[in-house]
């Protein structure tokens, strides 16, 4: 099968085929969201970079054991091209792989993924439970707070954040930036 270009609505259509969960979902679109206001405000390809952010846990419900890898399998069985592959899989550099992120959009995905986790915690505990009035400086002092979304790899979105050079600060208010764009449809 030759390589083609996926369109959104297959993309969709490819997630909802493999995941099932309400969260993993949300999950999904809020990636999705963040990862077009990033390509928007890098002057990269938007819809690009979305499609990749909306699917790259395409394979975490239905396959944990091999997350990642079974990704790569799906997308390469359906033609899809080499780089959206690639992007996938390095989201789980050092996690389940060995795939170092190397273009900015790679980098993005590695270093807001988990980020939209702890954003979304801080957020539920509001008393909006919004994203839409969330400052920085909550996430950070909850970020702080190793206790506070256990579950949430710190050490991922740090390394994440040195390789695109910026600061913590800076990319939690790019990733609540981007959250707020899709918060209708992420529940927050």
């Amino acid at each position: 099968m030759s390589e083609h270009v996926p369109a959104y609505d297959e993309a969709l259509s490819l997630l909802k085929e493999f995941v099932k969960s309400d969260s993993l979902l949300k999950h999904s679109y809020a990636v999705e969201g963040v990862m077009r206001y990033m390509a928007r405000k890098m002057g990269e390809d938007e819809d690009k970079w979305a499609i990749i952010g909306l699917i790259h846990d395409l394979d975490y419900e239905t396959f944990p054991e091999r997350h990642c890898a079974r990704a790569q399998e799906i997308l390469r069985e359906r033609g899809w091209p080499e780089e959206y592959v690639r992007a996938v899989a390095s989201h789980g550099w050092i996690l389940c792989n060995d795939i170092e992120p190397k273009t900015n959009l790679e980098k993005v995905l590695y270093a807001v993924e988990e980020l939209t986790g702890l954003i979304g915690a801080v957020a539920i505990i509001r008393p909006s439970k919004s994203v839409q009035d969330l400052e920085v400086k909550s996430v950070m002092k909850k970020w702080k707070d190793k206790s506070f979304a256990a579950g949430v790899n710190r050490s991922v979105i740090e390394k994440g954040t040195e390789m695109l050079g910026t600061e913590l600060t800076d990319l939690i208010n790019d990733v609540i930036m981007g959250m707020r764009e899709v918060s209708a449809r992420i529940g927050l």
